[in-house]
């Protein structure tokens, strides 16, 4: 029979040491890392999947408001709703609200700013600024608010972040990068600190001025130095490497020469598979126009814009909504409709605050003192709803949960029901 094994003193003070040196770990860990400065509460009761409205409402009043700088509409195109529920972002705190009584439902809390939040998947998507730029990435469960993926990668001090529905595209001036759901990244596009393959980048230097995605096509329009106008690029958004993109072509638009207020007002407006539409500036009596350019950013045609919707120097450089059968572009004078599938011009609504949003199969549409209901196959206006919007005048973007009409003023979120 073998004796029991005894524990010397040497045993006993090892272990002493081991469990020290795991507790300090442990709190140096804590301490330097994300955990220390995270709050999250999730839903005690998760928020339920809302149906889509079969009518639009014959009225509208205010339901609740509440700040939401984060999701202000000049960084974020719309305000942010999932099936659930709509996210408010402000300080550092993002939070899941009831669509129709704005309670809180869950929050996420971090002690650094908040760069931008995007809806994405039934999550919201939430980037927070670090010493590397907008580069601390959630992604957050809209009925519960529990974290899914994370990511931090580096990035621009201010980014703008899109969802084409499969990939989410943070936008910087001088980089750019596309994440799938589970938060990979896809592509890495223009500035790269520490490249693991020089030269794998098609250009360098460049300041990225706007962009548009779908799951098989990237559009970036760049200002690239030693030429003289901006150039259009078309990318696929998941290459085989995504340190190195792949072109499917890339070509300067002569039109759009820096000037000396901005670096080019020519915005990308939409994309499909094989398509791209661009705003062309007015210039040397020319009107507004919107160029058509193919897959591989070749011209393929271009058409004025309505004199009544072209854009002024204070408009938002933003991109077209998906509306149904159609695309719909706010220039910041009104309206206009694209064909989902070849992006040519349908209709138009001039006076339009913003680009409206899909409810119960109409477009309904901030105007001025109200809600245009408007038919999306003709843009014939059917009805308007009054709205009573103080001494606010701005531009207005909209999403719509359930028959709640969630609107973007500035820095507030407005529900209306």
């Amino acid at each position: 029979m073998l004796a029991p094994e005894r524990r010397t003193r040497a045993d006993l003070v090892a272990v002493a040491v081991i469990a020290v040196v795991s507790v300090v770990a442990a709190g140096t860990a804590w301490f330097t890392g994300d955990a220390r400065g995270t709050t999250s509460v999730p839903a005690g009761e998760p928020l339920p999947r809302i149906e889509p409205a079969t009518t639009v409402p014959a009225a509208l009043t205010e339901l609740w408001r509440a700040s939401s700088e984060a999701t202000e509409a000049t960084r974020t195109p719309v305000p942010v709703v999932t099936d659930f529920g709509v996210v408010t972002a402000d300080g550092g705190s993002v939070v899941g609200r009831s669509p129709r009584s704005g309670e809180q439902s869950w929050s996420y809390t971090r002690d650094l700013p908040l760069c931008s939040v995007v809806s994405s998947w039934n999550t919201a998507v939430a980037v927070y600024r670090d010493d590397r730029g907008c580069s601390q990435v959630t992604e957050l469960d809209g009925s519960t608010g529990q974290r899914a993926a994370q990511r931090t990668s580096d990035a621009d001090d201010a980014v703008r972040l899109s969802s084409d529905g499969t990939y989410v595209t943070s936008r910087g001036a001088s980089r750019m990068e596309l994440w799938r759901s589970d938060m990979v990244r896809t592509l890495e596009y223009g500035r790269v600190d520490a490249p693991v393959n020089p030269g794998s980048q098609p250009r360098t230097g460049c300041t990225l001025l706007s962009s548009a995605s779908t799951n098989s096509r990237t559009a970036v329009l760049e200002q690239c130095p030693g030429e003289a106008a901006a150039r259009l690029t078309l990318l696929k958004p998941a290459p085989k490497d995504a340190t190195e993109p792949e072109e499917y072509g890339s070509t300067v638009v002569p039109e759009l020469v820096p000037g000396p207020d901005s670096p080019t007002a020519g915005t990308i407006i939409a994309v499909t598979g094989s398509v791209v539409a661009l705003h062309i500036p007015a210039e040397n009596g020319m009107p507004d126009r919107v160029g058509l350019y193919d897959d591989t950013a070749s011209r393929i045609s271009e058409f004025d814009l309505p004199a009544d919707l072209s854009p002024t120097k204070d408009s938002p450089k933003s991109t077209a909504q998906t509306a149904g059968s159609v695309f719909t572009w706010f220039t910041g004078t009104g309206v206009q409709a694209f064909d989902a599938t070849s992006l040519s011009p349908s209709w138009s609504v001039p006076g339009a605050l913003g680009s409206g949003s899909v409810m119960a199969g109409r477009l309904v549409v901030p105007v001025p003192d109200g809600i245009a209901v408007v038919d999306l196959a003709t843009g014939t206006s059917i009805t308007d709803i009054p709205v009573d919007r103080g001494d606010y005048s701005g531009p207005i973007q909209t999403s719509v949960i359930g028959d709640v009409i969630v609107e973007q003023r500035g820095t507030d979120v407005v529900a209306l029901g």
